[in-house]
């Protein structure tokens, strides 16, 4: 082995082919060449294969990495890890004892005290760049907007990188006070030229579509306009606000949407965000169920882009933006293999819209581990105007099925542990909406219980609810709306799924970008309802905000 450290890297054949997290090795594959300190991966010469051998790392990732490296002419610390789109800080903490930096050049030779004395110079570093950050990155430093963020970035493009700190105060909208605030959170360090990317001997210029979280601005290499990513505009669809109003009547469109797998990392990319509160505002949703949230924190992050807008699209929005609220159940509601799945709802509260209580409906039914086997409904009871109306939840698709030592029972099994308990449960519950994700067509024999209790599906089975960059038209009806006898009486006859404006550059599509935000499409419903007049003008004015929350919300 001479000076080599003796360390042998499979490079697995699928990116989640690991077992129990752990690392496996090889004796065909030599990569240590690449491997310092102690078996660690250096990131500034790794291949997209051998970073793909890193914990949660798959072959987008990888490449979000190389790509990043080659337009900051590689990473000074491992902390710099963190900024490239798919890792972040609780990535970087699980694979930060198997990765380790050095230069280019450097070699598995280089003991450790050498190693440490070249990385001394940039410890000091700590925050971000503002010389190479993107507006997308510049805005998850506390204080700055999105606009001060394109300030940032325009600025730099005129006038050249940042010197120091203080010279932040010559930005638009940036004063001495902010600077105070913002001081720790940044540093300034000079860009150097990115370099070709040099992956297993083939040299080629990156021109492939960029992350808008994982490029410099500065970068020769990137095919995109000037500003970089953030300035590939997405299109958004053009619309006039609504009026709120249908024949005369003031409506109410109540909707229901699967966010899929929706944590907080996914709740912050800027361009989910766009989406989901821009599809709220253009189609005039007032209350939305949500399910499928990893974090219950994540739905807030809507919430609170839509009260304050730091977007530019959303603070732009020439209709009244509302007083947005949300809650989300306090316990699970699914289980799939990775872990728990809440629910939640999301609501104009300038729209009359008010909640009186969320509780999930238990189950006595429990596994061996004393978790409950099946997805459970989140109900919850709104104040609509005069009308008080019953909002159940449900995310009948949620996996990590048990039942009979079966994996996966039947859908009939799933259905039925669901619609059964809905049955005994609201008898006596008035203004019944059952809505979300059921995972099957509204005319399945499974959905018979709902029927019983006079239940009426508002989505058609021709009607589909699906949708990817492949196929935007959709094949599967999973999605749905079903009413009580009472709420048909005031349903106006508007049921729409939303297919525009689901995309965004910003959202990663397998191993592209402008992908869509859920392979489930938002389903709406519109209702009648008697309003006070104040809301009645909050509809047309806009609204006053600050308004105090219950216990049930957030």
């Amino acid at each position: 082995m001479g000076g080599n450290l003796g360390c042998h890297r499979s490079i697995p054949k699928d990116p989640t082919d690991f077992s129990n997290s752990k690392r496996k090795f090889s004796a065909a594959c030599n990569f240590s060449h690449i491997l310092v300190n102690q078996e660690r991966l250096n990131i500034n010469t790794a291949t997209e294969e051998e970073l793909m051998t890193l914990p949660g790392v798959n072959r987008m990732v990888a490449q979000n990495i190389v790509q990043y490296r080659d337009c900051i002419a590689g990473f000074k610390k491992v902390e710099d890890l963190a900024l490239v789109s798919g890792i972040g800080a609780g990535k970087l903490e699980i694979i930060r004892l198997e990765i380790c930096v050095s230069s280019r050049t450097s070699s598995s030779q280089h003991s450790p005290s050498s190693l440490r004395k070249d990385f001394e110079p940039h410890l000091s570093c700590t925050g971000m760049n503002i010389n190479t950050a993107t507006p997308a990155q510049l805005m998850s430093i506390r204080g700055i907007t999105g606009k001060i963020a394109n300030n940032i970035v325009e600025y730099r493009l005129e006038n050249g990188p940042f010197k120091s700190i203080e010279d932040l105060v010559r930005v638009n909208h940036i004063n001495s006070s902010l600077l105070d605030k913002i001081r720790f959170q940044v540093y300034v360090e000079r860009s150097r030229t990115p370099s070709t990317n040099t992956n297993g001997g083939l040299t080629y210029t990156t021109k492939s579509h960029p992350s808008p979280t994982s490029f410099s601005l500065l970068s020769e290499d990137l095919d995109l306009p000037a500003g970089g990513p953030t300035r590939i505009m997405s299109v958004r669809p053009d619309v006039e606000p609504p009026s709120g109003m249908r024949e005369g009547k003031a409506v109410v469109r109540v909707a229901t949407w699967n966010l899929q797998n929706c944590s907080c990392e996914k709740a912050n990319n800027p361009g989910i965000k766009e989406v989901v509160c821009m599809t709220l505002l253009e189609n005039d949703i007032k209350l939305l169920a949500v399910q499928d949230l990893v974090d219950r924190e994540a739905l807030d992050k809507f919430c609170v882009e839509l009260n304050q807008g730091s977007l530019d699209s959303v603070r732009k929005w020439r209709g009244p933006r509302g007083v947005w609220k949300s809650t989300v159940s306090e316990k699970p509601t699914g289980l799939f293999n990775k872990g728990v799945s809440y629910s939640g709802f999301l609501w104009d509260s300038s729209s009359g819209i008010h909640l009186k209580d969320a509780s999930v409906l238990e189950s006595p039914v429990v596994n061996g581990n004393w978790m409950h086997p099946h997805p459970r409904p989140y109900l919850a009871h709104f104040y609509v105007g005069s009308l008080e109306m019953t909002m159940v939840n449900v995310h009948m698709s949620a996996g990590a099925w048990q039942s009979n030592g079966r994996n996966h029972p039947s859908e009939e099994v799933k259905a039925h542990r669901l619609t059964s308990r809905i049955q005994d449960t609201l008898k006596a519950q008035k203004g019944l909406v059952v809505l979300g994700d059921f995972g099957l067509p509204p005319q399945s024999s499974e959905l018979d219980q709902l029927r019983k209790e006079r239940l009426s599906p508002l989505v058609p089975p021709n009607m589909f609810t699906n949708i990817s960059t492949r196929s935007p038209k959709g094949s599967l009806c999973l999605d749905n709306i079903w009413v009580s006898k009472s709420l048909k009486k005031i349903y106006a006859g508007h049921c729409l799924v939303v297919r525009e404006g689901l995309t965004n550059p910003w959202i990663p599509d397998n191993w592209s970008w402008g992908g869509v935000v859920s392979d489930h499409c938002p389903v709406m419903a519109e209702f009648y309802v008697d309003v006070a007049q104040k809301e009645l003008r909050n509809r047309v004015s806009g609204v006053e905000r600050g308004e105090s929350m219950s216990k049930h919300e957030r």
